[in-house]
């Protein structure tokens, strides 16, 4: 639901993002300095047509009117140059703003937990980080040009109306809080229907990008006119918000036409009258009527704006959440002190890692859960050693993944590294010397190069290729159109599944981590890849700590220690052999899966 709906305009959410307005308090000076300047110039128009009209029209003369067209070219060119400087510079603050606030927001997302995104949907993230603030930097920028405009306008003009005609002047100054009030009341009701046109857009674009992606199942599970009848219900929704918008609109703007021509009919028929009795000339009653069907506009612009701001603080709000949003892991004060944090890593002071893993007394429960998941756990893994974590899906298999990477950290008890308390020494540390490998694993836009290469930026072509040899990801890139330089697609999707899992360990052992982690590495892939991949694995696991989350039981007979998992417990460990000896756990789950296997055959 859109957060902005129902609320005021409130000064303290428009504060905080005050940091950001800070580096752009120049141009924001220079906008309204020009905007003024502009306004300005509007009011003096009406001014110059009295003089003009009293000095040369009335008593029908023209010595002396050529100083006075010259005067008028003149501030014409002032306020083109004002409207050139004023739009060249709010482009530039509602760029420079924009961009300040994505890239805090993408720097602040780089330094948040795993669970974050574990836990935030991805389009709530890139709708805060791109619509949100695009949409804070255009009311920045644009809203206050449209404020000091209105603003500076009603104030000059004004002061000019009483000026020239007291009278006149108050009666003309007494309508524009009436306006003020009509505006406001229909600005609201047109606002209500624009943010659920708003809305209901989001929605109905979620609801065709699931009916475009979720054809084939759709089709499957002949559910066509369930989704035809939520399109119909959102589409509606959306046609009864605009129509309801639009008649505001049209009963709004003829109504504020009907006010104008009723304020400058007054201004002619009682102006008409001075003229008339001679208190009053008739260039005075030329600029009263300019002044009257002009003074209108900028009180709507100043409506519109306050409605706008109202609207855009819901887009500060959750910006403003998304930027106080804490890491769940963070490195103590002394850790970054020496060692650095995620952006000015001090790489100088970071010690070799050899791999020896120890779980000493460990508990552990996820943020939002109840149950220990871990109790009283402890596990020594030498450097070198092969862990391989079994069980039935969703036994909670990645529990010690997750621990081990950092990702989460110990409710209680301690996870070493080298004997050492990870705690100790910074994330960035240890990440660096893990190679994860997914079961559906991320490639990024580029090349197959590009993305080998991200393992390590500065490796050559040659260690790119010898680490596609090492995987047996050769055989792939060779069959590729372009080999190297082909396109893998956006996420890959140009690639198989086996595809991707041998680019992406070839990424990996570029980057020569001394902790692998391989998750479901060969689940979903056909028998030829799943024998290269584990070829691959055997090359690539020797003197490295790995740990190895399967599916299939016969890519784990090589470990050293097998963990069987279940219910989210380890209630099983120790080597495939002793552990098919026990005939418990493990045992039950390699004979099912073996005559599953032996019945596809």
């Amino acid at each position: 639901m859109d957060e902005s709906r129902g609320k005021r305009l409130d000064i303290m959410v428009w504060k905080t993002m005050w940091r950001f307005f800070t580096p752009h308090g120049r141009g924001l000076v220079k906008i309204a300095l020009f905007m003024s300047i502009c306004s300005v110039i509007d009011v003096m128009i009406p001014l110059f047509q009295k003089y003009i009209i009293d000095r040369f029209i009335v008593p029908r003369v023209s010595d002396g009117i050529w100083p006075v067209v010259a005067a008028g070219i003149v501030l014409m060119i002032i306020q083109l140059i004002s409207t050139v400087a004023f739009t060249k510079t709010a482009i530039e603050v509602e760029m420079a703003f924009s961009r300040d606030l994505k890239k805090a927001c993408f720097d602040h997302l780089q330094t948040l937990s795993l669970s974050y995104y574990n836990t935030t949907p991805v389009g709530y993230i890139i709708a805060r980080v791109m619509s949100d603030t695009d949409k804070i930097g255009l009311m920045i920028a644009w809203g206050l040009v449209d404020f000091m405009w209105g603003l500076s306008y009603i104030l000059f003009a004004a002061a000019a109306m009483l000026a020239l005609s007291f009278k006149l002047g108050i009666w003309l100054a007494a309508m524009i809080p009436v306006m003020v009030v009509i505006t406001a009341w229909f600005q609201k009701r047109i606002l209500r229907c624009s943010r659920t046109v708003r809305h209901t857009n989001s929605l109905l674009t979620g609801a065709c990008n699931e009916g475009i992606l979720g054809a084939r199942t759709s089709k499957t599970l002949v559910a066509e006119d369930i989704n035809i009848e939520e399109f119909g219900n959102l589409t509606g929704q959306m046609y009864r918000a605009s129509v309801s918008g639009a008649t505001w609109s049209a009963i709004y703007t003829p109504l504020m036409l009907m006010f104008g021509a009723i304020s400058v009919a007054v201004i002619m028929t009682r102006g008409l009258g001075y003229v008339t009795e001679g208190v009053m000339a008739f260039g005075t009653l030329s600029a009263m009527i300019s002044y009257a069907i002009n003074i209108f506009e900028p009180v709507q612009h100043l409506s519109n704006i306050f409605s706008e701001a109202s609207s855009t603080q819901a887009n500060i709000e959750r910006v403003d959440a998304l930027l106080k949003s804490e890491p769940e892991i963070t490195d103590s004060p002394e850790v970054v002190r020496v060692y650095g944090g995620s952006f000015d890593p001090k790489r100088e002071n970071w010690e070799p890692l050899r791999g020896d893993i120890c779980f000493d007394d460990v508990a552990f429960k996820y943020p939002d859960g109840e149950e220990y998941v871990l109790e009283h756990f402890n596990l020594s893994v030498p450097a070198g050693t092969c862990v391989a974590i079994v069980g039935e899906t969703g036994a909670g298999k990645s529990t010690l993944v997750n621990l081990v990477c950092r990702f989460y950290e110990p409710t209680s008890g301690r996870i070493l590294i080298d004997g050492r308390d990870y705690r100790e020494r910074s994330q960035l540390w240890l990440h660096s010397n893990i190679g994860y490998v997914l079961q559906s694993p991320h490639l990024f836009s580029g090349t197959v190069r590009d993305n080998i290469r991200y393992g390590r930026l500065d490796a050559s072509d040659e260690e790119i290729m010898e680490a596609a040899m090492l995987v047996s990801a050769h055989h792939i890139i060779e069959k590729l159109p372009n080999g190297l330089d082909s396109d893998v697609g956006e996420g890959g999707d140009r690639l198989s599944t086996g595809e991707k899992q041998l680019v992406s360990l070839a990424r990996a052992v570029l980057a020569d981590p001394r902790i692998f982690v391989l998750d479901e590495a060969t689940s979903s892939i056909d028998t030829e890849t799943e024998l290269l991949i584990q070829n691959a694995v055997s090359k690539i696991l020797i003197d490295r700590t790995s740990f190895l989350i399967a599916h299939r039981l016969s890519t784990v007979k090589m470990a050293d220690l097998i963990l069987a998992v279940r219910d989210g417990k380890i209630i099983e460990r120790g080597t495939h052999g002793e552990l098919l000896r026990k005939k418990g756990y493990y045992r039950q789950l390699y004979s099912m899966q073996y005559e599953r296997e032996a019945f596809r055959l």
